[in-house]
């Protein structure tokens, strides 16, 4: 008995070392990871000058970043200054710490605290069960944090004050992924002021059961009002993903799989009309609220008015009136049906509130 238990924390360990990769050092070169190691070791030793290789700035910028994609639980620096002298072959990083030294141990305390609490509360469940857990639990207890302080762009923000914007989202999935040994990054799209976004985009990638998906808490805690949690952005492919997401800066894995997202898993996602009409029917005689994933081709405008004819009509027949609200880019409606006669309401979802700086 003593040896299974003993077998099994060390297959919790293995398991926990591989989801824990540093996917963006193994992205670099060889001077780029000498910089990256150097940066993390004195990262974590709160160092005020750490020695690296002689680096442009943007690559120095860029490591820094991917650092701290890598290492969640490094949250207390997001900048740095350096300094250099000529035909040196290194320069002297040096970071500028969010806290004192003797805050920044407390806090680390506190998170590590925090994050194996959490962790508990999965124990025993399967790696899908563990995904839908930190998902949920982001969802639920983490509000967007819409005056973007420092610390709402990473894990003290989202598990400390539960308050974040998309980085610090992405930052604590994966930080509980890590802990739950789930194989977890954090992707990162770039800006597109032409489209009107004027921010980068942070979500996750996970393997779950040896395939990848996008995870993206930060846009369904944004389309998330009142007690029904969604999951329009729940193990989606590429195709889906980047329907409403800008490329990423720096390569991630290929997404492919289109067959596990979360609405065709619990078969609210249709491809029929007469699907849908006999699920209203059945929504507005219960009274309860329709929430579904379209699939029966593109959403077009001709097809969007053919369902809410039917919204209409199946309302109307009880004295009800609909209300609908669209995700377009991922074919996801919210409709709800309350007493009183009228035209139908709709309302377009936006789910990129959460794009942060």
């Amino acid at each position: 008995m003593i040896l299974d238990k003993k077998i099994h924390m060390q297959e919790n360990y293995y398991q926990t070392r591989e989801a824990m990769t540093n996917y963006y050092y193994e992205q670099l070169n060889k001077e780029g990871q000498k910089a990256y190691y150097a940066m993390k070791e004195g990262l974590l030793n709160l160092q005020d000058e750490i020695q690296v290789p002689f680096l442009d700035k943007k690559s120095l910028s860029d490591i820094y970043f991917m650092i701290r994609m890598d290492c969640p639980e490094i949250f207390y620096t997001v900048t740095f200054s350096y300094k250099y002298y000529d035909n040196s072959s290194f320069v002297i990083l040096c970071p500028v710490y969010l806290f004192d030294k003797g805050k920044i141990r407390e806090h680390i305390q506190a998170m590590d605290a925090r994050v194996k609490k959490l962790a508990r509360q999965a124990e025993g469940m399967s790696e899908k069960e563990k995904e839908l857990f930190v998902h949920d639990f982001i969802v639920r207890n983490v509000k967007y944090d819409k005056l973007k302080k420092e610390y709402s762009h990473e894990i003290i923000g989202a598990l400390g004050n539960g308050v974040a914007v998309c980085e610090g989202i992405a930052k604590a999935v994966k930080i509980l992924c890590d802990k739950l040994g789930i194989w977890c990054i954090i992707a990162l799209s770039e800006n597109n002021p032409d489209k009107g976004i004027k921010y980068r985009h942070a979500w996750n990638i996970v393997k779950i059961d040896g395939t990848y998906y996008h995870l993206d808490a930060t846009f369904d805690n944004t389309l998330t009002k009142g007690e029904v949690i969604r999951y329009d952005y729940f193990n989606i492919g590429d195709k889906q993903a980047f329907r409403d997401h800008e490329p990423v800066i720096w390569r991630v894995p290929q997404c492919s799989d289109t067959d596990h997202f979360y609405y065709k898993e619990k078969k609210v996602s249709w491809t029929t009309l007469d699907e849908v009409r006999n699920r209203t029917k059945q929504a507005v005689k219960k009274n309860k609220e329709l929430l579904f994933h379209w699939r029966g081709g593109y959403l077009t405008k001709e097809v969007f008015k053919e369902l809410i004819a039917i919204f209409d009509e199946e309302g109307k027949a009880k004295g009800k009136q609909a209300y609908v609200a669209v995700n377009w880019p991922q074919a996801v409606l919210k409709v709800r049906f309350e007493e009183g006669a009228g035209e139908e309401q709709i309302e377009m979802e936006e789910a990129n509130e959460g794009e942060s700086e």
